[in-house]
């Protein structure tokens, strides 16, 4: 019989620490865990972002060339969106295999596609050359980019949770959360180099040579991943139990509260970032006269802040009550948002720094705690799809929809605040969604002897209080 989950809409009680094969260097292989996590998304992220910088400055042009350019780049932007829209499909599918078959296979397959779908980018042929076909092939192509990095984020958190010691579990989170604005960062760098390129060189085949060099970046990650075992909770919650038959069913029926609030408190951390790279580097490329590659410079040093104040908020969350500490990275966001879009909307290069310098701080310290918080609301046996599911549903209604709506927005209203409103907009959801997530899976005491590194709390009904 499958294993029973817990009651329906119940936070699961905590699962111990166990390593059925206890290892005197079990530190070691925790931080090794970290890195692999830390370097697998890393690469993922860096297919992913390059992406993002090729729709903002070249893809509208080159697979829907008979388009306008602001009806081009809202194509390319729409064509961003679909690797959003089936990144809870690759959630689905890879946390159901995660969950009975175990992380290490799922995050191998995951990286696999990954890389396959990004080289195939650069190796595609416009518009110009074989028409209607182009966009279509793009389209799909994203898709599997998509498929890819929804069952990857899921399976690298628990990789480096499921090996980390019980009161460090916030923490080793933040290895898996930082691999994305390190991609990111090298994803700009990337485009940074070739856009010195002369426009002519740079939209024939200059913009494709960072998907190309994707290849290398994909097959050090694997030679990397294939030499980490499963985690030590995967493997004893497979030698203790059969697997739950169809996860998917069980976190459905019995945690749609819970799904739903993770959902939402997932949004700041991840869709203010593609509003602050994807959408400004359109908006200042188009409308502010910025030159290409001074804004990538911009959002370089801006990413560059984000790794290092990143790993500060995992930190504060293990010292602080993650309620206190939420609150204290997310409350300033009301402000530095907008004064972010004010500075960059000087045209100075300066101001256009400090400003997207201020705005990480806020939203970049709650990704960091983010991973762990949501690791802490599903048992083990459905945990790889329970948080897959909340967190990528998360991507595609929020940061997916972040580029095309804010630029909606600016062409609709012929002003960026409009675009300031709603990235606080996505501010106050989080709020809304993670401060009852924390009400009922408890709050953060450092050192607490629990698999999760959160206070267990009570068990409550999420429908009937703490």
């Amino acid at each position: 019989m499958p294993h029973d989950a817990p009651a329906p809409n119940e936070v699961p009680a905590p699962d111990p620490a166990v390593d059925p094969a206890p290892d005197p260097d079990l530190a070691r292989d925790a931080r090794r865990a970290g890195v692999t996590a830390f370097v697998g998304t890393t690469i993922e992220w860096f297919d992913f972002y390059i992406y993002g910088s090729a729709s903002a400055l070249v893809l509208g042009k080159i697979f829907f060339a008979d388009a306008s350019p602001a009806v081009g780049t809202l194509a390319a932007f729409a064509t961003f969106w679909v690797g959003f829209l089936a990144r809870p499909l690759g959630g689905l599918i890879f946390g159901h295999f995660g969950d009975k078959y175990g992380r290490k296979k799922a995050l191998i397959t995951t990286l696999t596609m990954m890389g396959g779908a990004t080289f195939c980018v650069g190796l595609l042929p416009g518009y110009d050359r074989i028409g209607a076909a182009a966009p279509i092939l793009l389209v799909l192509l994203r898709m599997i980019q998509g498929v890819a990095m929804g069952g990857e984020w899921g399976g690298a958190v628990l990789i480096a949770t499921e090996y980390a010691p019980p009161n460090r579990k916030l923490l080793y989170g933040a290895f898996a959360q930082q691999g994305s604005p390190v991609g990111n960062l090298l994803a700009t760098l990337a485009f940074l180099g070739i856009a010195q390129l002369p426009d002519a060189a740079f939209e024939s085949w200059g913009w494709r040579v960072p998907f190309l060099f994707s290849a290398v970046l994909v097959a050090v990650g694997l030679f990397i991943r294939l030499k980490l075992a499963e985690t030590p909770e995967m493997r004893a919650a497979l030698a203790r139990n059969k697997p739950v038959k169809l996860p998917i069913k069980t976190v459905l029926s019995r945690y749609p509260l819970l799904v739903f609030l993770g959902v939402l408190a997932g949004t700041a951390g991840v869709a203010i970032t593609y509003v602050k790279t994807t959408f400004a580097l359109s908006w200042a490329t188009s409308d502010l006269n910025f030159g290409r590659s001074t804004f990538l410079t911009v959002i370089a040093l801006a990413l560059v802040v984000q790794v290092i104040v990143q790993p500060l908020g995992a930190v504060l969350a293990s010292k602080w009550p993650v309620r206190k500490a939420v609150l204290w990275m997310l409350l300033p966001e009301f402000v530095v948002l907008p004064v972010m879009f004010v500075l960059v909307g000087t045209g100075n290069f300066w101001l256009a720094v400090l400003g997207m310098g201020l705005a990480t701080f806020p939203h970049a310290m709650y990704y960091a705690a983010l991973a762990g918080i949501l690791a802490r609301v599903f048992p083990v046996e459905v945990r790889y799809t329970g948080m897959s599911l909340s967190y990528q549903l998360c991507t595609t209604l929020f940061a997916g929809t972040a580029p095309i709506v804010s630029q909606y927005l600016l062409t609709s209203f012929d002003s960026i605040w409009p675009v300031v409103a709603l990235g606080l907009a996505y501010t106050g959801i989080t709020l809304v969604g993670v401060l009852p997530l924390l009400a009922r899976t408890g709050e953060n005491a450092a050192g607490d002897p629990d698999a999760t590194g959160l206070r267990p709390g009570p068990r409550a009904s999420i429908a009937g209080g703490a």
